[in-house]
C-alpha cells in the first residue's frame, strides 16, 4: 500500500511579510465566514483581517508569540499561535490561540498536525503547560479531545458566534 504524503507543509514563521499577512487574512476571513468563533464578527473585512495579522507580526518579531503556518499548493491554508509572553508567575505556560484551517484544507489531518507542532514548539520554548478555549461541542473541541487535551469546563454565553448569538466556551489544558 503506497504511503500518502500530506498535501501541505508546516513551518514556524519568525517574521511576517506583507504577502503572508494577506494570505493569513484570507484564511481568517474563510474561517469566520464558515462560522468559526475566533474573536471576529461577520462580515470580516480584508482591512480588518490584515490589521489583525500586522499586530500578530509585531508580537512574533518581539518574541511574544510563536506562529506556525501550513501551506498547500494554493498558498497558506492553516495557522496556530502560541502566546508566550505570560505574567512573571507563569513562565512555564503558553496560551494556544487562533488555530485556523481554511475550509479547502480540512479533513486532511492538518488541524492535528498544527496542534502537535504547537506542542513541540512550546516544549522548545521551555513551556510545560498549554491552555486554550474552544466553542463547546464544535469541531475544535472535538479535535482537542481526540488529541488528549483535558477538559476543564464550560462557560455559558462566553462569546458571540460570528453571525450573532451567544455560544458557550470549553476550556482545555495540556501538560507537556
Amino acid at each position: 500500500m503506497p504511503i500518502s504524503l500530506p498535501a501541505w507543509s508546516l513551518r514556524r514563521l519568525h517574521a511576517l511579510e506583507d504577502a503572508q499577512m494577506t494570505e493569513l487574512a484570507t484564511v481568517l476571513i474563510d474561517c469566520v465566514e464558515g462560522g468559526a468563533s475566533v474573536s471576529f464578527m461577520q462580515p470580516l473585512t480584508r482591512d480588518r483581517a490584515v490589521a489583525f495579522w500586522r499586530g500578530v507580526a509585531q508580537g512574533v518579531s518581539a518574541g511574544q508569540r510563536a506562529l506556525l503556518a501550513a501551506e498547500d499548493a494554493h498558498g497558506l491554508c492553516g495557522t496556530v499561535q502560541l502566546l508566550l509572553d505570560q505574567p512573571e508567575n507563569q513562565p512555564h505556560r503558553a496560551d494556544v490561540s487562533k488555530m485556523l484551517v481554511h475550509r479547502r484544507a480540512r479533513r486532511q489531518g492538518l488541524g492535528a498536525a498544527l496542534m502537535r507542532a504547537a506542542e513541540a514548539t512550546a516544549r522548545e520554548c521551555g513551556k510545560t503547560l498549554l491552555v486554550l478555549d474552544a466553542v463547546t461541542g464544535g469541531d475544535g473541541a472535538r479535535l482537542y479531545e481526540r488529541l488528549g487535551w483535558v477538559r476543564v469546563g464550560d462557560i455559558p454565553g462566553y462569546a458571540l458566534l460570528p453571525q450573532g448569538g451567544l455560544c458557550s466556551t470549553t476550556v482545555y489544558y495540556r501538560n507537556l
